[in-house]
């Protein structure tokens, strides 16, 4: 029986998984840093949004619109734009491929909740990723996290399929990634045209899933249907 990978070669494995690396290793949005500390980026948010409150005519003195600013801004900081930082993507880790699995594997369903750039409205939607293994798999729940935490800040949909895609790629050491996001724009839901009908999907697909016909087929098929449980 073959010998399970020791502790030394999982922490090779490991070795150049730092959130930093990983990070230049997948195409860049439009971020600048910022030196300016959670509670600082907090305040500073909550004294704009309240004067937006104000050009708007809402009356800030009201018990429910009082402390809309601060729960705005921590909103902001704390949840929907938490992937704008380095320090929140999540920890991966990787093991040997010593199954030598080399067939697709699916993760349907990650859900998909991000921010349009363009007006800050939600974009709400359904991912599919898949990869052929070569050296290295990663844990199931790693990729969902993936998934989440590039969403969570301003973006467009394009860009984020992509982001998902270059960071398999970087953290698995394969050319077999395919990325899927089907999702509803909110910017076209609530102005604009207000279509309530209408989705956008986008897909990158990589290595064999590109091509070769019949990966890319079966791939496509698990993106069009939806797991409903036992």
């Amino acid at each position: 029986m073959k010998k399970r990978p020791n502790q030394t070669s999982v922490k090779a494995l490991n070795a150049d998984l730092s959130p930093e690396n990983i990070l230049r290793n997948v195409r860049p949005g439009p971020i600048v840093p910022s030196k300016l500390t959670d509670q600082q980026k907090i305040q500073q948010i909550a004294k704009n949004f309240t004067e937006i409150m104000k050009v708007l005519g809402l009356d800030l003195k009201n018990e429910s619109l009082e402390d809309t600013p601060t729960r705005i801004a921590k909103m902001y900081v704390n949840e929907v734009f938490a992937g704008l930082k380095t320090e929140n993507f999540p920890r991966i880790t990787v093991i040997e491929n010593e199954m030598k699995y080399d067939q697709m594997l699916v993760v349907q369903d990650i859900e998909v909740l991000s921010v349009c750039e363009h007006h800050f409205q939600t974009i709400d939607g359904h991912a599919t990723v898949a990869y052929i293994p070569n050296k290295r798999v990663i844990g199931l729940s790693k990729i969902n996290r993936i998934v989440q935490f590039f969403s969570r800040r301003p973006q467009v949909q394009e860009r984020l399929t992509k982001q998902i895609a270059d960071c398999l790629e970087f953290v698995l050491e394969t050319k077999h990634v395919a990325v899927h996001i089907n999702a509803r724009h909110y910017c076209v839901i609530a102005r604009g045209v207000e279509d309530s009908h209408s989705a956008t999907a986008t897909s990158d697909l990589r290595g064999d899933f590109k091509k070769r016909p019949e990966t890319r087929s079966e791939f496509l098929a698990h993106c069009t249907t939806r797991y409903e449980g036992p």
